[in-house]
């Protein structure tokens, strides 16, 4: 007995969960949707792969034996292992067969992509698309291990990032700003308001957020070396879109992208918070692998690049 007398078949171990949560031979040959007596046998050439019997049989229902016991959780974690990793091949498969894969940042995904992607789909035939949304940090990873051809992300001369670091190739597709915004209290008048007696209360960026990069590294340089140390930080967030939610319910103050809050600022919904100033002009950015793409990817990037005057057209455009 052993397991150099015979490879392991991976039915089995399906086989041994379902008898060991079901106790009962036929049910669990039933839920596997295999006769009984091919059910026994796969239960027993585990046992005899693994050296040692897993089911006390003399017992009503079938009990797991103390090595049964040992074996059962991780059996669970290899066979939920060998699922995630199906899941991964087939989303790495579907990514490779996509003609393009873009990576923006969660509040661009929602506000600026779609729009432009669709003024770009007017003048070319981009086929199938994959598109993944997360922080500007997750972006970039993606970008660093070579898993997508475009990020999209706001970007600013003043805080550069690793894409910028690593010198790939960029275009300045627009324009956007950071704006300080808050609810408004009964007379329409900021809740947290910038250059009051009383400091407000800030929703901030996390460390995973390019936005909160932004902020931080142009905080001395815009605001005074006084700024950061006398605003209360509240809540802490990866995305834009989440911190929006927090000011619309008053909980703060939070610098938000023009794109993002133009309409609440329109309703009244959210009100500038300091003054028409305390604003970061930032820019929108699409960076591309430095390596030769599929032609398509490379027809798109012609295409932009067209598009942008020569002073928004940046490095390999």
């Amino acid at each position: 007995m052993g397991p150099g007398n015979r490879p392991l078949d991976l039915e089995w171990l399906e086989d041994f969960i379902a008898l060991a949560e079901s106790g009962n031979f036929s049910r669990a040959a039933q839920a596997r949707s295999i006769a009984q007596p091919a059910f026994s046998r796969h239960i027993r050439a585990l046992e005899e792969w693994v050296g040692v019997d897993l089911f006390d049989r003399s017992a009503h229902p079938a009990a797991l034996t103390a090595a049964g016991k040992r074996l059962q959780p991780l059996l669970q974690e290899v066979l939920a292992a060998l699922e995630a990793a199906r899941i991964k091949a087939r989303a790495a498969h579907d990514m490779a067969a996509a003609s393009l894969s873009f990576a923006a940042t969660h509040v661009l995904s929602l506000t600026f992509f779609p729009r432009w992607l669709g003024r770009v789909e007017a003048r070319l035939s981009l086929g199938p698309i994959q598109t993944i949304s997360d922080s500007a940090q997750a972006c970039e990873d993606l970008m660093l291990q070579r898993r997508v051809q475009f990020v999209l992300c706001h970007g600013h001369a003043g805080a550069p990032g690793r894409l910028d670091e690593a010198q790939y190739p960029m275009l300045r597709l627009s324009e956007d700003v950071l704006v300080p915004v808050a609810a408004p209290d009964a007379q329409g008048a900021p809740m947290h308001a910038l250059g009051a007696d009383q400091a407000p209360s800030v929703l901030a960026y996390s460390e995973a957020s390019g936005l909160g990069r932004i902020m931080r590294a142009i905080q001395d340089n815009e605001f005074g070396k006084d700024f950061a140390p006398s605003l209360p930080v509240v809540f802490t967030a990866h995305h834009a879109v989440l911190l929006r939610t927090m000011a619309l319910e008053g909980r703060g103050l939070a610098w938000l992208p023009m794109s993002l809050v133009a309409d609440d600022l329109r309703s009244g919904a959210l009100v500038d918070a300091g003054a028409g100033g305390w604003r970061v002009p930032v820019d929108i950015r699409l960076y591309r692998q430095a390596a030769h793409m599929a032609p398509v990817a490379e027809a798109l990037w012609q295409l932009v690049g067209d598009g942008a005057d020569a002073s928004q057209a940046a490095r390999g455009g």
